[in-house]
């Protein structure tokens, strides 16, 4: 800044001082008049709005705009650090789960469970896999640790299974019951059912603070939004497209909408959870299936089954950036993201084989054969301090 001409020892003093103030206050706004007015004084600085409290008992976000925060390449629970790495694939015609080696593309084992094993899921304690038996009713536990499943316990039509963040119950997707019942997380007694007027509930992802969650509804084409402390549906739409077959759900890691896979609109709804408004549709490839959310928090794969691809959106860009095509075609469904993030893990629904892909260029890295209608394939372990279900959703 130029110096002012010197005047009058009065006059430069008076100056310095009308600078050092201006250096300390907020910028005025010139008067478009050229004269001079009355300051106006400031405004009250309103106090923060508190934050929401999250749902009783559920661990904090380790990041406020990063719900995948704890789900870093190799950032693995004391609990599971010692688990042996292994791929899960429950094979829904054979009745069994096929054990794949992700370090040799080797199966090393095969599981006799129940009638159609639909998901593998992690608890929410990250100390047991439950296989889903849907139409045996029973779910089968494993010891991620010894491989060894234990005895069958008696649950009702369980399609698919979560847990609130909390740890508190177990939620069975009760698909044909039409129900969304509310489990003792280890014993699964039944604490709570909560009917449903929608057909197929299968799938979910609960928000940020889990205070609610969304479920899609497959055969009826719908989405209900659930409150997670009362149980209860506090919400219900029908999706705007005609034959709507909503699938696998996540939320953005910053919380703020979720992403629904539906196979017959070809695409992922992008939902507004807090006001819970028609989500508009965003098409990726023919049967879109699965969601993936990458180690980085980055990208999402999403599985498109009915064109043997895999398209990767980019949460900061907003819009799809890739697709990596299976060489040799294939039916990509459920799955996960090995420990390091490298691999992305797919079950070949209809052609009874697992496929691993190269996170970094698509490439295919191996197609493993496995028993027929390989469905809910579960990566374990993966990093997270707790699981919230399905094939492996980590906070």
């Amino acid at each position: 800044m130029p110096t002012p001409a010197p005047r009058t020892k009065t006059l430069a003093a008076a100056l310095l001082l009308a600078l050092g103030l201006a250096a300390c206050g907020s910028p005025r706004p010139a008067d478009p008049g050229g004269g001079t007015k009355k300051a106006a004084a400031l405004p009250a600085v309103p106090k923060p709005a508190a934050a929401p409290a999250g749902l009783p008992g559920m661990p904090p976000l380790l990041r406020s705009d990063d719900v995948y925060a704890a789900d870093r390449p190799n950032q693995l629970s004391p609990v599971v650090k010692d688990f042996p790495s292994r791929i899960y694939v429950p094979n829904t015609n054979s009745n069994t789960v096929t054990v794949i080696d992700p370090a040799t593309y080797k199966v090393v084992e095969t599981i006799p469970v129940g009638v159609q094993p639909q998901h593998v899921v992690p608890s929410w304690d990250l100390k047991t896999l439950w296989v889903n038996n849907n139409r045996g009713h029973t779910l089968t536990p494993i010891d991620p640790a010894t491989g060894v499943a234990g005895k069958p316990v008696e649950v009702h039509d369980p399609y698919n299974l979560y847990f609130t963040p909390n740890g508190k119950y177990a939620i069975v997707m009760a698909s044909l019951d039409r129900e969304l019942v509310f489990r003792d997380p280890h014993t699964m007694e039944r604490m709570k059912t909560v009917p449903v007027s929608c057909y197929g509930v299968n799938h979910a992802d609960f928000s940020a603070d889990g205070r609610y969650f969304v479920v899609s509804c497959e055969f009826s084409g719908e989405l209900l939004k659930v409150d997670t402390e009362k149980m209860e549906v506090i919400g219900q739409q029908k999706l705007p497209f005609q034959g709507a077959m909503p699938q696998d759900v996540k939320i953005s890691p910053d919380g703020r909408t979720f992403y629904i896979a539906d196979m017959m609109a070809h695409g992922m709804w992008v939902l507004d959870g807090e006001k819970f408004t028609t989500p508009q549709l965003l098409p990726t490839g023919k049967g879109c299936h699965g969601l993936y959310v990458s180690r980085d928090s980055k990208e999402m794969y999403v599985s498109n089954r009915g064109e043997g691809s895999v398209s990767v959106f980019d949460f900061t860009r907003n819009k799809l950036t890739k697709k990596w095509w299976l060489p040799d075609g294939g039916s990509p469904d459920m799955g996960g993201v090995s420990a390091d993030g490298k691999v992305l893990w797919l079950s070949g629904r209809y052609d009874s084989e697992v496929y691993a892909l190269d996170t970094a260029t698509g490439k295919q890295l191996a197609r493993i054969p496995v028993g027929s209608g390989p469905h809910g394939l579960a990566v374990y372990p993966q990093p997270g301090r707790y699981s919230l279900g399905h094939t492996g959703i980590f906070r």
